[in-house]
């Protein structure tokens, strides 16, 4: 058996919408489908992108001051000196994950006044 694809989408041309209708149905309840899950889903993600609520904070470069973004980083991380070094030494790199917009804001600023450059994401 061949399907004529051009005689298919010929028919559906022609087709009103409550018999494309009546198709989508039948070819949902035939084989388990559902034709809206996709769209679904993409609202889902563009709801999420929308309600972002965690941030993070990534040092992009330390800048001319590099002890000093050390510090911050450690009083901000909590971190001890040679781990915190590490962290500097490897930007482009995650300071702090999962934190509220304000705190991002102001980790942020506390690393831009020591000459840090910083992204929050």
């Amino acid at each position: 058996m061949s399907l004529n694809i051009e005689a298919i989408i010929a028919d559906i041309k022609v087709a009103t919408v409550l018999e494309l209708n009546d198709l989508v149905k039948a070819i949902e309840e035939e084989f388990g489908v559902t034709a809206a899950a996709p769209v679904a889903a993409a609202g889902a993600v563009a709801a999420a992108e929308e309600e972002q609520t965690e941030f993070n904070v990534e040092l992009t470069s330390a800048g001319d001051s590099k002890i000093k973004v050390i510090k911050v980083v450690r009083e901000a991380t909590g971190l001890g000196l040679k781990e915190a070094k590490a962290l500097v030494d490897g930007a482009p790199g995650v300071i702090k994950e999962a934190v509220s917009k304000e705190d991002a804001e102001a980790l942020k600023a506390q690393l831009e006044e020591v000459g840090a450059s910083v992204t929050v994401k």
